[in-house]
């Protein structure tokens, strides 16, 4: 079978030099090349979205694309086509920048100027990795084709603020609606979100900050099933060991995530350290969780514009979600959005903490009542989103939310928003 290699390659001598010699490779079948970081990318999402089977086995990126850095570029393609080996051609092979290409997810690097031997080794190595991890996605049965599922990241703008609640009741929405889905805990000093489910567990995401190669295996041993169809990814009991988990680890272990699930949820705390800010950067939607009072308030203006100055995430692509919201207080949801100039979710969660205390001390939020005005909030909110794609049928015990009742009060709420 003939492999299939998209060069990514900026310079016109380059490319030129690049796709003769890989003409004359055997049983090679190179692809019209691209020009930048973007447009592989485009390329690459198109052709995943057909199938898997349509990506090229190998791409080979020139140190000199943009705008994207090469090294960003690779860990990008790495993480959204894991199926796709990549090869980097480089003018300095040293030991760091190959340990560095590594890292950040390559399969190999190639020397300039470009030599055949060297270039047909590397292309034939990564092709046959390549197609070793699509025997073994085609047979999982539960890995996800294209660029995976959806990750969302639920932040708080200070401890207290219902972070966590947010996060659980969003992935039960998704679950609930036939998506399969997975909360991970990233709050990893004081994570509680098997507290709230009552849960006992012996493996954390911390288990996994030291291992390179997270295979099906390796995260379904970690991963505690719920009752509520969730897959659990937990924070460690001993909050030292958080530490364990590195910003690199942190994308390794999303990455994985959202090629075995549909929907991603990951509880991000209101701490920020380097795990918490690999997993908002790398979002499809950044949630931060604030309540209508000056010193929250102040906390998300805060996080916000320090996300911004990190290069983390821009203001106008994260979204406040105001909770506990009342008709009477006196700071309301367009005032807190024009403070933090942030996106604002058109779903406020009420204020109605006697709903919840009960569930909350028995740690069976999962079994919230269907009619609590906070779970029809959250699960509205969840639609919002687009999270839940097929109305969500309630199960007895664990009072679930019709997904018509919920879109009917996302409707109530925005008609009601002005």
């Amino acid at each position: 079978m003939a492999t299939r290699i998209l060069p990514a390659v900026g310079d016109v001598d380059a490319v030129r030099s690049l796709t003769t010699l890989l003409s004359q490779l055997p049983d090679a079948e190179p692809v019209a090349p691209v020009a930048d970081s973007t447009q592989l990318v485009d390329t690459l999402a198109r052709l995943a979205a057909e199938s898997v089977d349509e990506l090229p086995e190998v791409v080979i990126v020139h140190e000199r694309i943009g705008p994207v850095p090469a090294l960003e570029l690779i860990r990008e393609v790495a993480l959204r086509f894991p199926a796709v080996g990549v090869i980097l051609v480089t003018s300095d092979p040293g030991p760091g920048l190959f340990q560095a290409a590594m890292d950040y997810g390559a399969r190999g690097l190639v020397a300039l100027p470009l030599g055949y031997e060297e270039l047909a080794t590397r292309v034939q190595a990564v092709a046959q990795w390549s197609a070793g991890v699509r025997r073994h996605l085609g047979s999982g049965g539960e890995a996800l084709a294209g660029a995976g599922g959806t990750v969302v990241t639920v932040s708080g703008a200070k401890g207290g603020v219902g972070t966590t609640l947010t996060a659980i009741h969003l992935a039960l929405a998704a679950q609930a609606s036939g998506r399969p889905t997975a909360l991970l805990d990233m709050d990893l000093q004081a994570g509680d979100i098997a507290s709230f489910l009552d849960v006992q567990f012996r493996r954390s995401v911390a288990d996994l900050a030291a291992i390179t190669d997270l295979s099906p295996r390796v995260l379904a041993d970690a991963v505690f099933r719920h009752d509520s169809g969730l897959a659990l990814l937990l924070a460690p009991g001993e909050g030292e060991r958080g530490e364990e988990v590195t910003d690199r680890a942190a994308r390794q272990i999303i990455g994985a995530l959202r090629r075995r699930y549909e929907v991603v949820v990951v509880d991000c705390g209101a701490q920020l350290g380097g795990a918490g800010a690999a997993a908002v950067e790398m979002a499809d939607t950044a949630l931060l969780v604030t309540t209508p009072d000056v010193v929250a308030v102040r906390g998300a203006k805060r996080a916000v514009r320090m996300w911004d100055r990190l290069q983390i995430r821009k203001a106008e692509e994260t979204t406040v979600v105001v909770n506990r919201h009342s008709r009477g207080t006196e700071i309301q949801p367009p005032l807190i959005q024009r403070i933090t100039g942030t996106a604002l979710a058109a779903t406020a969660v009420p204020a109605n903490f006697k709903e919840l205390q009960s569930a909350v001390d028995a740690g069976r939020v999962h079994e919230l009542d269907a009619r609590s005005t906070v779970k029809q909030a959250l699960w509205a909110l969840a639609g919002e989103l687009g999270l839940v794609t097929a109305p969500a049928e309630p199960r007895k015990g664990h009072g679930r939310l019709r997904g018509d009742r919920g879109a009917a009060s996302l409707r109530r709420r925005r008609d009601g928003a002005g």
